[in-house]
């Protein structure tokens, strides 16, 4: 039996406002494929989050909700320009190769974030039939080394994105934790930076395979419903993922999650300060911890904790928080870390 996963905050369980939502939806029969009144309220709550435009679609998990959402912008012969370390670049099986039949133009960054630069450096070959042509920027918000881009880098993206006649979207598998860590809401970061499409995870924050995806641009709404249905993403019992959504986005659920499992993560961070041989490979900007250690205590401290390597021959491994994590088990896994580096 292991102590608190520090591997993934999808290890961590439901919140218990999230399970209430869901038991309260099972009562009674409702219509089926978000044809219910939870749906409509789920829409709703989309509308007064992001804006009067925003149109939202409940979908089963990320990767699912990255390739509806990207489809939406894309032709047979495009391109998505994405950072080389992008979850859709590393962690997705090729979906978007062989589900949307697309190239990924992937740019080397060394803090997983995108630059205008890194946009135009991607632009050449425009209009010449013997290459693919880039029609989407994607961007990953937390990044996959956690850190995190400020509504002034985002609007910038989009700006240059759209002089080219390019459309940005944001995977944003933990958009919560960057609000939390930013201090600003949800609609600072998509709407007003001027993002075309963008997903809403709520899994990594408490809920129970309940994703979104959100379009911001009027013209593309239409064809989500059949993309969803395509892409195997349209749930018949719609109700149950629409309940949590709605329930992280009432009275800030989302950001209270969020902000707790970014201090953990902090709070670890923090106390590695003074372990001799261990320092941080990325900084802390969300719930992950990079950290650099030697590959014995790592391997001593894997026996007893679940938690992966990140870069094995550097010996860099990442470190995970939750919105469940406790003060006191971050502190016992402190303890622990010091014990191994002292070995």
């Amino acid at each position: 039996m292991y102590p608190k996963s520090f591997a993934s905050d999808n290890h961590a369980g439901v919140h218990p406002t999230i399970l209430e939502a869901m038991a309260a939806a099972n009562h009674g029969d409702a219509p089926a494929y978000g044809d219910d009144s939870w749906t409509s309220a789920f829409e709703e709550k989309i509308k007064e989050t992001f804006g009067p435009a925003a149109e939202g679609f409940a979908v089963l998990n990320g990767a699912g909700a990255n390739m509806v959402g990207l489809a939406l912008m894309l032709g047979r012969y495009d391109a998505i320009i994405c950072a080389d370390s992008a979850h859709i670049a590393t962690h997705e099986a090729g979906a978007s190769e062989r589900l949307l039949g697309v190239k990924l133009m992937t740019v080397p960054t060394g803090d997983g974030k995108l630059r205008p630069s890194d946009i135009k450096s991607r632009l050449h070959g425009i209009g010449n039939p013997h290459e693919p042509q880039p029609a989407v920027v994607s961007i990953s918000q937390t990044t996959e080394l956690g850190t995190t881009y400020s509504p002034a880098e985002i609007a910038a993206l989009t700006e240059t994105a759209h002089e080219s006649g390019l459309r940005l979207h944001v995977d944003g598998a933990r958009l919560a934790n960057a609000a939390a860590y930013l201090e600003c809401d949800l609609r600072a970061i998509t709407t007003d930076a001027g993002v075309d499409v963008f997903s809403f995870g709520g899994t990594k924050n408490g809920a129970l395979a309940a994703e979104a995806v959100i379009v911001l641009d009027p013209s593309l709404a239409n064809a989500v419903p059949f993309l969803r249905r395509q892409s195997l993403q349209l749930a018949s019992k719609m109700r149950f993922i629409s309940a949590q959504l709605t329930a992280l986005l009432t009275d800030d659920l989302w950001r209270h999650n969020a902000a707790h499992a970014n201090a953990m993560a902090t709070r670890l961070a923090n106390g590695l300060a003074d372990i001799p041989g261990i320092s941080l490979a990325y900084p802390v900007q969300s719930n992950a911890v990079f950290a650099t250690l030697p590959h014995a205590a790592a391997e001593t401290l894997r026996r007893r904790y679940l938690f992966h390597y990140w870069d094995e021959p550097a010996g860099t491994v990442r470190w995970m928080t939750a919105f469940d994590t406790t003060p006191e088990q971050v502190d016992d896994f402190l303890e622990d870390i010091h014990k191994a580096a002292a070995m």
